[in-house]
């Protein structure tokens, strides 16, 4: 623990990196306290999901970028009136995009700041799933280096930090260790919240009783997605492969591996997570875990992996739920008490 006797209950921040490092990278984390009405990890995640928010942003310039030969990607691209800022490069969660609220509220919050912002759609997210006869997983961390490249060739950006929210923020955290000391030297940082690092854990504990809500959510959505795939490329996809599948390890094994090339869902799981490659992130990085995450589990071996690298700060609330953190409002107008958004922008400022 740092930082004196911990509060109690949901306003306590567990930092597992010491303040000594964390003032090497120029940024000390606040402590998360949750909303009074909003406490516990299903209240803050279905709340962050039913709660609507009114989020005014700019007209955003949109963006085909080819990942792969013939295979696009739309990008949401707010400038300030000088490209030469800090660019902001933001990758959704599983059946998000760049629509997603939190998506939003840190263009909001990062353009406020003086910064340009990219809110990235994964391959086929954001409409685009006529576009190509290919599915997005949790290996392509590709596609986010395609997406930064184009960036600074195309508008000569002259630094970017990358940000991801769940599997978003596996996608980044895996694509920093790959990078490692060879990174761009346009990349200065990453910022992940609740990542799915340990993706065999958290698939698998979305199977728990207290989780299914949310593993029917998602196989709702992936199975609409493939279906349109399917009417879209019936040559490429077959929809028999969704027979008996009732998990999303089920989903992974007969779909997701099938044909993304791996040899099962466990194949996938193994070579797609980022906890292969975490102890190999070279630039300052920031992790944002909540303990009472219903379904995102961070194994001992991640944790400290994590904790062990000098580079990242890790933050591990008590409270906030899935890419939640519903906190308290602190009579600050432009703050609307969405925590971790603030937090990624706030460690963002460094690099300006």
């Amino acid at each position: 623990m740092t930082g004196g006797t911990p509060a109690s209950g949901a306003e306590t921040n567990l930092l597992a990196n010491n303040l000594e490092d964390q003032r090497l990278v120029g940024f000390v984390p606040s402590v998360f306290r949750a909303h009074p009405w909003l406490r516990g990890g299903h209240v803050q995640t279905l709340a962050a999901f039913f709660l609507s928010r009114r989020i005014e942003l700019p007209a955003a310039e949109q963006r085909l970028i080819e990942v792969e030969p013939g295979v696009p990607v739309l990008c949401h691209c707010h400038w300030q009136k000088d490209r030469r800022a800090l660019t902001l490069i933001v990758v959704h969660g599983l059946e998000g995009s760049s629509d997603s609220q939190y998506m939003r509220g840190i263009a909001r919050d990062g353009l406020a700041a003086g910064m340009n912002v990219v809110r990235m759609n994964q391959r086929n997210c954001g409409g685009m799933d006529h576009c190509a006869p290919t599915l997005y997983n949790s290996s392509r961390s590709g596609d986010v280096a395609a997406v930064a490249r184009n960036l600074v060739e195309r508008d000569g950006i002259p630094a970017f930090v990358l940000i991801g929210f769940s599997m978003g923020g596996n996608l980044v955290l895996k694509l920093a260790g790959e990078w490692g000391s060879e990174a761009p030297a346009e990349f200065r940082g990453a910022a992940a919240v609740c990542p799915a690092v340990n993706l065999a854990a958290s698939a698998d504990a979305l199977h728990a009783a207290s989780n299914r809500i949310y593993e029917y959510y998602f196989l709702l959505q992936l199975f609409r997605r493939f279906r349109r795939k399917v009417r879209l490329f019936p040559g490429s996809f077959d929809a028999s492969r969704l027979r008996g599948v009732k998990t999303l390890r089920q989903f992974d094994d007969r779909v997701t591996a099938y044909y993304c090339g791996f040899t099962g869902a466990d194949d996938y799981y193994a070579r797609a997570t980022a906890a292969n490659v975490i102890d190999r992130i070279a630039r300052p990085t920031l992790v944002i875990h909540a303990a009472n995450d219903p379904f995102i589990r961070l194994l001992p071996e991640a944790r400290e992996q994590i904790i062990s690298n000098r580079n990242i700060t890790y933050v591990e609330a008590e409270d906030g739920g899935h890419c939640a953190f519903f906190g308290e409002r602190n009579g600050d107008k432009p703050y609307d008490g969405r925590w971790a958004e603030r937090e990624v922008v706030e460690f963002a400022k460094q690099f300006r």
